[in-house]
């Protein structure tokens, strides 16, 4: 084998992975196409992102709550003795909330809607692109793109952004109760106020919703998209599920390092 020769898988597969990513940026582009689109919208595609609102967000709200109170409140302690021990436990409740609000909740979330829902919508359209079910939609005149996918994308985004609200709110919330030792009445309404208002400043809100907008975008985009470039061969649907949250892993992280970088350096 000559040298030119021992080259070419690894071209192969570097051509293999950049086509890829341009046919992911094109189907996120057509999906935030569709889902401006008024036309989107009917009582078909209402029905699909409802069903996939209450899957991804409404049945998991109780115990990812509870995961959330547990998790806040155990950071929390964490900080503030850390902060009691170096003397400046003054900032603790401010430390707190720039970790767990600004950055650990936000990936937190994301990771658990990738983990509940991007695999479970990989695996529907990788079935449903071998089984032909698109093309067959295709053929009666219906728009699979509009009818079952855009909704995937529009539920997933909403999905997350509601449940980093309440993650955010929460972890807020028991953050304060550490900081004043549970007793948040000994705590002066207009010290809390100020705390807050620096560290959740409209500047870092907009960091931060923009940071969740762009995981919904890739928790939601980036699983389907793997999908649909798989061959329609039964034994690739785990092969393309595992390349898709693998994909999305990185993009998840590179998107946080990223809005970390911009903020801090």
């Amino acid at each position: 084998m000559s040298a030119d020769d021992s080259t070419l898988p690894a071209h192969r597969g570097l051509e293999a992975r950049l086509q890829a990513w341009i046919a992911l940026v094109r189907f996120g582009g057509a999906a935030l196409r569709d889902a401006v689109s008024p036309s989107t919208y009917n009582s078909a595609t209402r029905e699909v992102v409802a069903r996939q609102i209450y899957f991804t967000a409404w049945q998991i709200l109780p115990w990812f709550t509870g995961f959330i109170v547990v998790l806040s409140l155990v950071v929390t302690q964490i900080l503030a003795d850390a902060a009691r021990g170096l003397g400046i436990f003054q900032y603790a409740f401010q430390f707190s909330l720039r970790a767990l609000v600004l950055d650990i909740v936000p990936l937190l979330t994301a990771f658990f809607v990738a983990l509940r829902t991007g695999a479970a919508m990989a695996t529907e359209v990788a079935l449903m692109r071998i089984r032909n079910e698109l093309g067959a939609m295709e053929r009666m005149g219906i728009d699979p793109m509009r009818l079952e996918l855009v909704p995937r994308v529009i539920a997933g985004i909403v999905s997350l952004l509601a449940l980093t609200s309440a993650a955010v709110a929460v972890s807020l919330l028991c953050a304060h109760l550490v900081v004043t030792g549970f007793e948040p009445w000994a705590t002066h309404d207009a010290e809390l106020r100020h705390v807050v208002a620096e560290v959740v400043s409209p500047t870092a809100m907009v960091a931060l919703w923009a940071k969740v907008l762009a995981f919904g975008l890739a928790v939601t985009i980036i699983p389907i998209a793997e999908s649909l470039n798989a061959p329609r061969r039964m034994f690739h649907a785990p092969i393309a599920v595992l390349n898709g949250m693998v994909r999305l892993f990185f993009a998840l992280m590179l998107i946080e390092v990223s809005v970390l970088a911009l903020q801090y350096l």
